[in-house]
């Protein structure tokens, strides 16, 4: 599932007309490059949620074969986006992708499907800060066994794999998915997998101009 949702409010007037998955990266839409990041694991169903500027995004997902799942009248954040996506996306561990982070070395996705043990309920994409661009975040987790803690130097990339049958657990209809990871890390189902390579975070314009002069190197 690729979160497609959001307002682009970073992004400023580079989305004030174009949803934030649309803007170019590298020649191709941010969200282009991750279709291409799940296919190229053997992702096969792949779906979208959307919201902002719907009509700008939706005929590009239709013609490459995505699902969409429009949220409307409301915005339901990451982990609503994820509940509200599960008839689309059916009861197997979910892959899902922010577009607006750049990875410039080995597939995320590969990494995570070749990692994933059947009984993790999450697997998430970690960043070192030595490889992390365009952001001033100070990390958001620590492993321990390769379980996540919250605290520490290691950064949320933005991509996972995550099992589903426990959304329900959540009450509310409109939440995070740090909601959701916060119940998963009560059975200590949390885990982490530390990425190779320069990941950046290009949901801003600065961030954005970073990721498009490490491209042009790779």
């Amino acid at each position: 599932m690729i979160f497609a949702a959001g307002f682009g409010t970073r992004m400023g007037e580079l989305c004030r007309d174009t949803p934030k998955p649309m803007v170019p990266f590298a020649g191709r839409p941010m969200i282009a490059h991750c279709i291409g990041l799940l296919r190229d694991a053997g992702i096969r169903t792949i779906v979208a949620n959307t919201h902002h500027l719907p009509e700008e995004i939706e005929p590009f997902l239709r013609s490459e074969g995505i699902a969409i799942s429009r949220e409307h009248p409301d915005i339901l954040e990451t982990g609503g986006g994820l509940k509200a996506a599960v008839p689309l996306l059916g009861n197997a561990p979910v892959i899902t992708i922010n577009p607006d982070a750049a990875w410039l070395g080995r597939n995320p996705v590969k990494a995570l499907v070749d990692a994933w043990r059947p009984e993790m309920q999450a697997l998430l994409a970690l960043v070192p800060q030595s490889s992390a661009r365009g952001t001033s975040s100070a990390g958001d987790f620590r492993l321990e066994d390769g379980r996540i803690r919250r605290g520490g130097a290691l950064i949320y990339g933005g991509a996972q794999v995550i099992r589903t049958d426990q959304l329900d657990g959540v009450a509310e209809k409109v939440f995070s998915l740090n909601v959701y990871w916060d119940l998963l890390s009560e059975t200590d189902g949390l885990h982490g997998l530390v990425c190779d390579g320069i990941w950046c975070d290009m949901g801003h314009p600065a961030g954005l101009r970073i990721a498009e002069r490490l491209a042009c190197h790779v």
